[in-house]
């Protein structure tokens, strides 16, 4: 695959601009737009960590509150040798609009350290996580920013982070990060929900399209467990899934992909390649251009671009990673009929059911993993509409109307607090 220079923030930017030029409320000589474009804070912290051998390595950390009009600011946290500046101001972005496209009181923000976690050991990790939030756990809080885990974090990670930082206020703060293991009060039903609700938004998107799951075949790129769990939901529903990836490979089966064996693949670290005998390593980006009526991107940023849009067959796009179409690419589904069913609103399932959690460990009372699947349809099904009418209104494609959506609940907000 050709690679090309993408810079998340500035595609971040032009998303707004195309939806500014269609929302008559925004545009570039208003304040709204210069608010919405700008992070409020940006740090970068280093942070010294003692390795096992003794030595002491230094680990750059990037941290963006992009937008707390909706408060508290509320953000994932990456680990990843990539990670830098722009990256995490985009996310930050994309997390205020994902936040109040599915209508919860929370803004948006950003964490992310340049380390590759494969190369530390299980303490120095530990120690890394707990460096982080000596040096700012003054500017963090469950009333005041509140992370959850994002690529290469999980919930062990913030389970000792969770455990620091109460250690530091002096105060048993179990809300002060989400996606914790149950033991330390995290949430039922994580993966499940979350994945539950990829499913639910597709099924409501193609609703209101008039169409249906039934029999559509499904291309994956990146088997996660979410990802897995998301497929045999699909499944259930009459879907087919034919093509899978990690992070290096993919495989095809024109009729289905066993998918427990795929599983088991993953729990023994081993790649997909090994799904069967025959041992062709196809390169995953070759998965975004197969034939398949659902495409679901679900790992990194920038994988389909003005290089391969022309390229892929799918009729929908589920954007499960953040930002995973380029604006060029937009444009030029201006020109096919592919309906891309947007990040903000296809991937906001995860940080609904980290406000959830947030509101139990306010409450000190834990719903039931049922309870909290009905509160996640009924909210996919109001933003899923929300966005379908917004688009049918503006004559816009959905990422366009789910943005015009976000923005007017932000500006409202800003608006209701004075600061515009």
């Amino acid at each position: 695959m050709k690679t090309k220079v993408n810079n998340a923030f500035e595609n971040a930017k032009k998303q707004i601009q195309w939806a500014c030029m269609i929302y008559e409320d925004c545009s570039e000589d208003k304040n709204e737009y210069e608010l919405i474009i700008h992070p409020k804070r940006i740090l970068e912290v280093n942070i010294p960590v003692k390795m096992d051998n003794w030595s002491v390595k230094v680990f750059t950390w990037f941290r963006s509150q992009h937008n707390d009009a909706r408060w508290p600011f509320k953000w994932w946290i990456r680990f990843h040798p990539e990670v830098n500046r722009d990256e995490v101001q985009a996310l930050s972005v994309w997390m205020t609009l994902k936040c109040a496209v599915i209508d919860i009181p929370l803004g948006g923000g950003k964490w992310g350290i340049i380390v590759d976690p494969k190369e530390l050991s299980e303490t120095e990790l530990e120690r890394l996580a707990r460096g982080y939030v000596r040096s700012l756990y003054k500017y963090i809080g469950p009333w005041v920013d509140v992370p959850a885990p994002d690529v290469n974090t999980n919930p062990k990670i913030m389970g000792w982070m969770m455990d620091e930082y109460s250690n530091l206020v002096w105060i048993y703060s179990p809300g002060s990060f989400t996606w914790k293991p149950l033991s330390a009060w995290g949430s039922a039903g994580r993966w499940t929900a979350t994945a539950q609700g990829w499913v639910y938004v597709i099924e409501e998107i193609l609703k209101l399209e008039k169409d249906s799951l039934q029999w559509k075949t499904i291309a994956i790129q990146w088997a996660g467990n979410a990802g897995l769990t998301m497929a045999w939901f699909m499944e259930d529903l009459w879907a087919n899934v034919i093509a899978i990836s990690d992070s290096k490979w993919w495989i095809y089966n024109k009729k289905w992909v066993d998918l427990e064996k795929i599983k088991k693949l993953k729990q023994d670290w081993k790649s997909v390649t090994d799904y069967s005998e025959k041992k062709e390593n196809l390169d995953w980006w070759k998965l975004l251009e197969i034939k398949a009526d659902i495409l679901i991107p679900a790992a990194l940023e920038n994988v389909i671009t003005s290089e391969n849009a022309e390229n892929i067959k799918a009729k929908y796009i589920l954007e499960l990673a953040n930002g995973p179409v380029t604006p060029d690419w937009d444009e030029i589904l201006k020109k096919l009929d592919i309906t891309v069913i947007p990040d903000i609103l296809a991937n906001a399932w995860g940080v609904m059911v980290s406000y959830f959690e947030q509101v139990q460990n306010d409450q000190n009372f834990y719903w039931e993993a049922d309870y909290i699947d009905q509160q996640l349809k009924k909210k996919i099904t109001l933003a899923a509409k929300d966005v379908h009418e917004t688009h049918k209104k503006y004559r816009s494609t959905l990422r366009e109307a789910a943005y015009i959506v976000s923005m007017k609940r932000v500006f409202a907000a800003m608006k209701a607090r004075g600061e515009v």
